[in-house]
Protein backbone atom coordinates (compact mmCIF):
# COMPACT_ATOMS: atom_id res chain seq x y z
CA UNK A 1 0.00 0.00 0.00
CA UNK A 2 1.44 3.42 -1.24
CA UNK A 3 2.33 6.47 1.04
CA UNK A 4 -0.20 8.08 -1.11
CA UNK A 5 -3.20 6.02 -0.19
CA UNK A 6 -1.91 5.97 3.46
CA UNK A 7 -2.19 9.85 3.79
CA UNK A 8 -5.88 9.95 2.45
CA UNK A 9 -6.60 7.18 4.61
CA UNK A 10 -5.39 9.00 7.79
CA UNK A 11 -6.76 12.66 6.75
CA UNK A 12 -10.63 12.16 7.78
CA UNK A 13 -8.82 11.81 11.54
CA UNK A 14 -7.29 14.27 11.14
CA UNK A 15 -10.66 16.48 10.46
CA UNK A 16 -11.86 14.60 13.90
CA UNK A 17 -8.86 15.59 15.75
CA UNK A 18 -9.03 19.55 14.80
CA UNK A 19 -12.75 19.23 16.15
CA UNK A 20 -12.40 18.04 19.06
CA UNK A 21 -9.35 20.62 19.66
CA UNK A 22 -11.76 23.47 19.60
CA UNK A 23 -12.22 22.20 23.62
CA UNK A 24 -8.96 23.96 23.97
CA UNK A 25 -9.87 26.64 22.32
CA UNK A 26 -14.06 27.81 22.71
CA UNK A 27 -15.56 27.74 26.11
CA UNK A 28 -17.76 24.88 27.45
CA UNK A 29 -20.89 25.37 25.11
CA UNK A 30 -21.14 26.03 21.51
CA UNK A 31 -23.21 28.89 20.37
CA UNK A 32 -26.12 28.52 18.45
CA UNK A 33 -25.11 30.16 15.89
CA UNK A 34 -21.66 28.45 15.42
CA UNK A 35 -23.63 25.06 15.76
CA UNK A 36 -25.69 25.72 12.79
CA UNK A 37 -22.73 27.30 11.06
CA UNK A 38 -21.07 23.99 11.91
CA UNK A 39 -23.19 21.79 11.10
CA UNK A 40 -24.62 23.40 7.71
CA UNK A 41 -21.16 23.16 6.89
CA UNK A 42 -20.87 19.51 7.53
CA UNK A 43 -24.39 18.52 5.43
CA UNK A 44 -23.08 20.90 2.25
CA UNK A 45 -20.12 18.93 2.46
CA UNK A 46 -21.71 15.22 2.77
CA UNK A 47 -24.07 16.13 0.35
CA UNK A 48 -21.62 17.43 -2.55
CA UNK A 49 -19.15 14.18 -1.31
CA UNK A 50 -21.67 11.73 -2.03
CA UNK A 51 -23.05 12.35 -5.20
CA UNK A 52 -19.82 13.66 -6.99
CA UNK A 53 -17.66 11.35 -5.11
CA UNK A 54 -19.85 8.39 -4.75
CA UNK A 55 -23.30 7.83 -6.87
CA UNK A 56 -21.34 8.97 -10.17
CA UNK A 57 -18.38 6.96 -9.75
CA UNK A 58 -20.94 4.37 -8.93
CA UNK A 59 -23.16 5.01 -12.10
CA UNK A 60 -19.91 5.33 -14.29
CA UNK A 61 -18.79 2.21 -12.95
CA UNK A 62 -21.57 0.59 -14.53
CA UNK A 63 -21.89 1.85 -18.11
CA UNK A 64 -21.49 -1.81 -19.46
CA UNK A 65 -25.19 -2.36 -17.94
CA UNK A 66 -26.97 -0.16 -20.30
CA UNK A 67 -29.91 1.25 -19.70
CA UNK A 68 -29.55 -0.29 -16.43
CA UNK A 69 -26.40 1.25 -15.40
CA UNK A 70 -28.12 3.19 -12.78
CA UNK A 71 -29.50 0.24 -10.76
CA UNK A 72 -26.16 -0.96 -8.53
CA UNK A 73 -26.14 2.94 -7.23
CA UNK A 74 -29.69 2.63 -6.46
CA UNK A 75 -29.38 -0.42 -4.88
CA UNK A 76 -26.38 0.46 -2.54
CA UNK A 77 -27.86 3.76 -1.91
CA UNK A 78 -31.15 2.54 -0.56
CA UNK A 79 -29.67 -0.31 1.17
CA UNK A 80 -26.92 2.12 2.75
CA UNK A 81 -30.12 4.33 4.11
CA UNK A 82 -31.66 1.21 5.38
CA UNK A 83 -28.31 0.32 7.47
CA UNK A 84 -28.21 4.01 9.34
CA UNK A 85 -32.17 3.40 9.53
CA UNK A 86 -30.89 0.23 11.35
CA UNK A 87 -28.33 1.71 13.42
CA UNK A 88 -30.59 4.65 14.51
CA UNK A 89 -32.48 2.17 15.97
CA UNK A 90 -30.24 0.86 17.87
CA UNK A 91 -28.36 4.15 18.95
CA UNK A 92 -29.47 7.61 20.07
CA UNK A 93 -29.65 10.67 17.73
CA UNK A 94 -27.16 13.40 17.87
CA UNK A 95 -29.42 16.33 17.78
CA UNK A 96 -28.25 19.51 19.32
CA UNK A 97 -30.94 20.40 21.01
CA UNK A 98 -31.03 17.67 23.39
CA UNK A 99 -27.48 17.95 24.63
CA UNK A 100 -28.33 19.94 27.50
CA UNK A 101 -30.96 17.25 28.75
CA UNK A 102 -28.60 15.05 28.21
CA UNK A 103 -25.63 16.78 30.79
CA UNK A 104 -28.45 15.27 33.62
CA UNK A 105 -27.70 11.90 32.58
CA UNK A 106 -23.82 12.32 32.65
CA UNK A 107 -21.88 8.93 32.02
CA UNK A 108 -24.66 7.07 30.59
CA UNK A 109 -25.22 10.37 27.90
CA UNK A 110 -21.76 10.82 27.18
CA UNK A 111 -21.50 6.76 26.51
CA UNK A 112 -24.40 7.08 24.40
CA UNK A 113 -22.93 10.19 22.48
CA UNK A 114 -19.77 8.57 21.90
CA UNK A 115 -21.01 5.26 20.53
CA UNK A 116 -23.50 7.05 18.24
CA UNK A 117 -20.92 9.42 16.48
CA UNK A 118 -18.45 6.15 16.22
CA UNK A 119 -21.36 4.20 14.89
CA UNK A 120 -21.84 6.74 12.23
CA UNK A 121 -18.68 7.30 11.31
CA UNK A 122 -18.05 3.67 10.07
CA UNK A 123 -20.03 3.94 6.47
CA UNK A 124 -17.63 7.52 5.99
CA UNK A 125 -14.62 5.45 6.47
CA UNK A 126 -15.72 2.58 4.25
CA UNK A 127 -16.17 5.08 1.78
CA UNK A 128 -12.57 6.23 1.48
CA UNK A 129 -11.94 2.79 1.42
CA UNK A 130 -13.73 1.94 -1.57
CA UNK A 131 -12.83 4.82 -3.14
CA UNK A 132 -9.30 3.86 -2.85
CA UNK A 133 -9.57 0.29 -3.48
CA UNK A 134 -11.17 1.34 -6.81
CA UNK A 135 -8.19 3.55 -7.85
CA UNK A 136 -5.84 0.92 -6.73
CA UNK A 137 -8.01 -1.40 -8.98
CA UNK A 138 -7.09 0.62 -12.07
CA UNK A 139 -11.11 1.54 -12.20
CA UNK A 140 -11.15 4.33 -14.45
CA UNK A 141 -13.99 6.28 -12.85
CA UNK A 142 -11.68 6.91 -10.33
CA UNK A 143 -8.72 8.97 -10.06
CA UNK A 144 -5.85 9.16 -6.72
CA UNK A 145 -7.04 13.02 -6.73
CA UNK A 146 -10.50 12.44 -7.08
CA UNK A 147 -9.84 10.22 -3.86
CA UNK A 148 -8.21 12.58 -2.15
CA UNK A 149 -11.39 14.87 -2.72
CA UNK A 150 -13.32 12.86 -0.93
CA UNK A 151 -10.92 12.31 2.27
CA UNK A 152 -10.46 15.89 2.09
CA UNK A 153 -14.00 16.34 2.05
CA UNK A 154 -15.10 14.04 4.80
CA UNK A 155 -12.00 15.32 6.82
CA UNK A 156 -13.61 18.89 6.59
CA UNK A 157 -17.52 17.45 7.90
CA UNK A 158 -15.19 15.85 10.32
CA UNK A 159 -14.12 18.93 12.10
CA UNK A 160 -17.61 19.78 13.80
CA UNK A 161 -18.25 16.16 14.40
CA UNK A 162 -15.45 15.81 16.48
CA UNK A 163 -16.45 19.45 18.13
CA UNK A 164 -19.86 17.58 18.71
CA UNK A 165 -18.24 15.01 20.93
CA UNK A 166 -15.79 16.92 23.05
CA UNK A 167 -17.92 19.73 23.70
CA UNK A 168 -20.41 18.38 25.52
CA UNK A 169 -18.28 16.29 27.27
CA UNK A 170 -16.41 19.36 28.65
CA UNK A 171 -19.37 21.05 29.32
CA UNK A 172 -20.41 17.96 31.53
CA UNK A 173 -17.01 18.57 33.71
CA UNK A 174 -14.51 16.33 32.26
CA UNK A 175 -10.70 17.68 31.81
CA UNK A 176 -9.79 19.18 28.37
CA UNK A 177 -7.47 16.57 27.68
CA UNK A 178 -9.78 13.58 28.28
CA UNK A 179 -12.66 15.07 26.22
CA UNK A 180 -10.01 15.64 23.46
CA UNK A 181 -8.86 12.04 23.58
CA UNK A 182 -13.05 11.35 23.45
CA UNK A 183 -13.06 13.30 20.25
CA UNK A 184 -9.81 11.52 18.53
CA UNK A 185 -11.17 8.14 19.74
CA UNK A 186 -14.80 8.73 18.00
CA UNK A 187 -12.79 8.78 14.69
CA UNK A 188 -10.49 6.48 15.05
CA UNK A 189 -12.93 3.72 13.71
CA UNK A 190 -12.53 5.48 10.02
CA UNK A 191 -8.91 4.34 9.06
CA UNK A 192 -9.70 1.10 10.59
CA UNK A 193 -12.60 0.89 7.98
CA UNK A 194 -11.29 2.14 5.30
CA UNK A 195 -7.85 -0.15 5.78
CA UNK A 196 -10.15 -3.31 6.23
CA UNK A 197 -12.21 -2.21 2.97
CA UNK A 198 -8.71 -1.48 0.86
CA UNK A 199 -7.52 -4.84 2.44
CA UNK A 200 -9.95 -6.96 1.10
CA UNK A 201 -10.07 -5.51 -2.50
CA UNK A 202 -10.55 -8.37 -3.88
CA UNK A 203 -13.37 -8.86 -2.85
CA UNK A 204 -14.83 -5.28 -2.45
CA UNK A 205 -13.87 -4.37 -6.51
CA UNK A 206 -16.82 -6.49 -8.09
CA UNK A 207 -19.34 -4.93 -5.81
CA UNK A 208 -17.51 -1.84 -6.19
CA UNK A 209 -20.68 0.10 -7.56
CA UNK A 210 -22.83 -1.18 -5.00
CA UNK A 211 -20.73 0.15 -2.22
CA UNK A 212 -20.37 3.43 -3.48
CA UNK A 213 -23.51 4.20 -3.48
CA UNK A 214 -23.90 2.26 -0.05
CA UNK A 215 -21.26 4.88 1.26
CA UNK A 216 -23.56 7.80 -0.13
CA UNK A 217 -26.91 6.53 0.54
CA UNK A 218 -25.39 6.19 4.43
CA UNK A 219 -23.79 9.86 4.22
CA UNK A 220 -27.35 11.60 2.72
CA UNK A 221 -29.39 9.51 5.46
CA UNK A 222 -27.24 11.54 8.36
CA UNK A 223 -27.55 14.71 6.46
CA UNK A 224 -31.10 14.23 6.36
CA UNK A 225 -32.14 12.74 9.39
CA UNK A 226 -29.48 14.56 11.67
CA UNK A 227 -27.90 17.41 9.94
CA UNK A 228 -30.55 19.57 8.33
CA UNK A 229 -33.17 19.16 11.33
CA UNK A 230 -30.34 20.88 13.89
CA UNK A 231 -30.24 23.87 10.82
CA UNK A 232 -34.00 24.45 10.28
CA UNK A 233 -34.98 24.37 13.68
CA UNK A 234 -35.21 27.57 16.15
CA UNK A 235 -33.01 30.77 15.70
CA UNK A 236 -29.91 31.28 12.93
CA UNK A 237 -31.38 28.87 10.67
CA UNK A 238 -30.38 31.26 7.85
CA UNK A 239 -27.11 30.81 8.55
CA UNK A 240 -27.08 27.07 9.00
CA UNK A 241 -28.24 27.29 4.96
CA UNK A 242 -25.81 29.90 4.28
CA UNK A 243 -23.27 27.74 5.85
CA UNK A 244 -24.42 24.46 3.38
CA UNK A 245 -24.14 26.01 0.83
CA UNK A 246 -20.90 27.34 1.20
CA UNK A 247 -19.60 23.75 2.01
CA UNK A 248 -21.65 22.05 -0.82
CA UNK A 249 -19.23 24.31 -3.11
CA UNK A 250 -16.31 23.59 -1.75
CA UNK A 251 -16.73 20.06 -1.61
CA UNK A 252 -18.04 20.43 -5.66
CA UNK A 253 -14.99 22.52 -6.41
CA UNK A 254 -12.76 20.60 -4.55
CA UNK A 255 -14.08 17.22 -6.76
CA UNK A 256 -14.40 18.83 -9.98
CA UNK A 257 -10.80 20.38 -10.16
CA UNK A 258 -8.92 17.57 -8.22
CA UNK A 259 -10.87 14.60 -9.87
Amino acid sequence: MNTEVMLGVWIPLIGTSLGAAMVFILQKNISDSLQKVLTGFAAGVMVAASFWSLLQPAIESSEGMGKLSFLPAAVGFLVGVGFLLLLDVITPHMHFDKQEEGLKSGLKRTTKLILAVTLHNIPEGMAVGVVYAGFLSGNAGITSAGALALALGIAIQNFPEGAIVSMPLRAEGMSKPKTFLYGVLSGVVEPIAALITIVAANAVVPILPYLLAFAAGAMMYVVVEELIPEISEGKHSNIGTIAFSLGFVLMMILDVTLG
